[in-house]
């Protein structure tokens, strides 16, 4: 099986800073990548460290996938790239795990009358088949349901509004903290260590010709994760019916009329959104 591009979208939080997602498609295989936002100084050139890992991830992911690699393999020699590639290009080696860029992934890669599907972190597939009820691939709804709970209790103990920016100084000591368990225990993410590999969650779903799937970083699936503006099967219609920039309109308009956090209590306004809309054939 193929897979169709009909629809995409990728939208930065904030027009004056470097858009953090990633994507990548091809009949063969279609990627999201969402890049951790930095906190402190890039070790990398360019504007983020973690726009370059998303960007460079997905483009090394698509080749390596065009060349015939299957998922798991083509992922451990992204992962190996990525690593050369830091290791040469970095101004400094990291001091503490935070400063090591990292993300999140939703791959997608057609079969014989399946899809498999590896993951990272918070982005997330929906599979919609026929009149069956959506299949959501990822954790991204229980992971942003602790993530509102961990801004809203740490904006009520600094006695901030919890969208008052990432990096605000009262943020930092907690956001670090939690970064450093990255790559240990069940908490591996896309970064640049090709033991990740191993860690990736797998998926295969069974797919007929036909289906649509949705890959999406959390920043747009916010719109049902965290915003309840949509459920999984709501969303997915939506993106068929309305398409993906009207759900970015709505995504933003949402946020901006709650710009600090009260109601939907996140780390920062409006968070990086991506989604890629595909058909199965």
């Amino acid at each position: 099986m193929k897979l169709q591009l009909l629809d995409s979208l990728s939208l930065p939080g904030d027009p004056a800073k470097a858009n953090e997602d990633a994507f990548g498609h091809d009949t063969v295989a279609a990627v999201v990548i969402d890049g951790a936002t930095p906190l402190g100084d890039s070790l990398m050139p360019g504007p983020s460290d973690a726009a370059w890992i998303a960007q460079f991830g997905a483009r090394r992911l698509m080749a390596h996938l065009r060349d015939g690699a299957g998922a798991r393999e083509a992922l451990r020699a992204t992962l190996a790239d990525t690593q050369k590639s830091f290791e040469a290009l970095r101004r400094r080696e990291p001091e503490d795990i935070w400063q090591t860029p990292c993300g999140s992934m939703m791959l997608a890669v057609p079969g014989d009358g399946e899809v498999e599907f590896l993951w990272f972190g918070d982005c997330a597939g929906l599979l919609k088949q026929g009149e069956v009820a959506v299949t959501v691939i990822g954790e991204t709804f229980d992971k942003r349901a602790a993530e509102a709970q961990r801004a809203q209790k740490v904006g009520k103990e600094k006695n901030l509004s919890p969208a008052a920016g990432i990096n605000r100084p009262e943020f930092l000591t907690v956001l670090r903290a939690a970064r450093n368990r990255i790559n240990s225990g069940p908490n591996w993410l896309f970064s640049p260590d090709v033991k990740a590999a191993a860690h990736a969650s797998r998926r295969i779903v069974k797919a007929a010709p036909g289906s649509t799937i949705l890959l999406a970083s959390d920043g747009l699936l916010a719109l049902a994760s965290d915003y309840g503006a949509y459920n999984a099967d709501s969303l997915m219609a939506a993106a068929m019916d309305k398409g993906l920039a009207a759900l970015g309109a709505e995504l933003r308009a949402i946020e901006a009329g709650d710009a600090l956090g009260d109601k939907f209590p996140r780390f920062k306004k409006s968070d990086d959104a991506t989604g890629l809309l595909l058909r199965v054939s």
